[in-house]
């Protein structure tokens, strides 16, 4: 199995084999504490408008959707595990537009790849269990970064991190919440972003391995949707 690191968008644009696009905060964190909340369908979608055109279409449509992090106006909720841990969404469907992971799983699905797949740490050990059942040529890992242009440690550290779980080798960023805390996480503990970036999301998307399933993204006739798959 060979594994390729392709970070941003561009890289998303050239994955190859299963791709994992990553987006630690915390779009693809959220849509795992998304289907913890019993939400029945997730369309991850590339841009705000569009995000806006299927609410038209589906008027029952949840809305969950940022730029630059904060929460953006006619949506429902934003980019946040923590607020969307107070919903429930049993049954419902929902439509997630964020600036980084959302944009490169549309992109990645438009790419050479086979497969395409959220990453985070929060279902992380899924992720590498089913890479290895899959045993595929290549594995592409796409840390998005911030708005998938400038790189980040937390999505950087997580394609770390699951390289170990496929090698069964020790975890290479034991200090990561510290080193985290220190940087690409401080915008959480700001008191002016407490409303779209609560501090609680810092350690929400920071939990290692609490879901046992992937989520697997496909086209559908009106918008792509997630498929959960347990591993």
């Amino acid at each position: 199995m060979k594994i390729e690191v392709k970070p941003l968008l561009d890289g998303a644009k050239n994955a190859r084999g299963i791709a994992v696009v990553i987006d630690v905060f915390r779009a693809f964190s959220l849509e795992c504490y998304m289907y913890a909340q019993g939400v029945k369908d997730v369309f991850p979608v590339e841009s705000l408008d569009r995000a806006l055109k299927l609410k038209e279409m589906h008027n029952e449509y949840i809305l969950f959707g940022e730029r630059m992090g904060m929460i953006q106006s006619g949506f429902d909720y934003g980019n946040s595990p923590y607020y969307c841990r107070s919903v429930d969404l049993t049954g419902k469907s929902a439509v997630h537009a964020s600036s980084s992971g959302t944009r490169g799983l549309i992109a990645a699905l438009d790419s050479e790849a086979d497969i395409v797949i959220t990453g985070s740490f929060v279902n992380a050990a899924a992720i590498a269990r089913y890479i290895k059942q899959q045993n595929p040529e290549t594995v592409t890992l796409i840390p998005m970064g911030w708005a998938g242009e400038h790189t980040t440690l937390e999505d950087d550290y997580c394609a770390d991190y699951i390289i170990s779980l496929l090698n069964n080798e020790p975890d290479p960023h034991p200090e990561y919440l510290f080193k985290l805390y220190e940087t690409d996480g401080k915008r959480f503990f700001n008191k002016t972003n407490q409303q779209s970036m609560p501090i609680a999301d810092f350690f929400l998307c920071l939990e290692k391995n609490i879901f046992n399933f992937i989520l697997k993204a496909e086209k559908g006739k009106e918008a792509v949707h997630l498929i959960k798959q347990n591993y």
